[in-house]
C-alpha cells in the first residue's frame, strides 16, 4: 500500500500523507473506502502511531479523508479536496513550466504534456469533437 524511503529528506508523515493522497487521487482508494486504522498502519510500517495520526489529521484538513468517530477514516470524494491544495499545485506547475521554458521546452510540448496527464480531457474533447 505505502512504502517509506528512509533516505528521503521529507518527514515520514509527509511520505505517508503523499502516499495516501496518491492512492485517493488515482482511484486506488475509492470514495467512502475505509483506510487502515492508525494502529494497523503503524504496525504494518513499523512506526509510531502518532506519525500516522498526524498524516491522517492533515489529510482530513485538506479534504482528502474524513473521520467517523468509532468507525475510522474514509476516503473523501473529489469535491472535498481543499481549494488551497489546488492553488498550491497550480503554483508548482507554473514554476516548473517557467523552468522548462527556460530550458527550451516549447509551449506546444508543455500543452501536450498536460493534455496527456491522466484524467485530462483529450484535445478533441476540448474542441467539441474531432474536426
Amino acid at each position: 500500500m505505502i512504502s517509506l524511503n528512509y533516505r528521503d529528506s521529507r518527514p515520514i508523515y509527509e511520505q505517508i500523507k503523499d502516499g495516501l493522497r496518491k492512492l485517493i487521487v488515482t482511484g486506488a482508494l475509492g470514495t467512502g473506502e475505509k483506510l487502515p486504522s492508525v494502529r494497523a498502519l503503524a504496525t504494518q510500517l513499523s512506526i509510531n502511531p502518532n506519525t500516522i495520526q498526524r498524516a491522517y489529521n492533515e489529510l482530513e484538513s485538506e479534504g482528502y479523508i474524513y473521520s467517523v468517530p468509532g468507525k475510522g477514516s474514509f476516503a473523501a470524494g473529489n469535491d472535498s479536496a481543499d481549494e488551497s491544495r489546488r492553488k498550491e499545485l497550480l503554483e508548482k506547475l507554473r514554476e516548473l513550466a517557467a523552468e522548462l521554458k527556460y530550458l527550451g521546452v516549447t509551449g506546444e510540448e508543455l500543452a501536450a504534456l498536460v493534455s496527456d496527464a491522466p484524467g485530462a480531457p483529450r484535445q478533441s474533447e476540448e474542441k467539441g469533437g474531432d474536426r
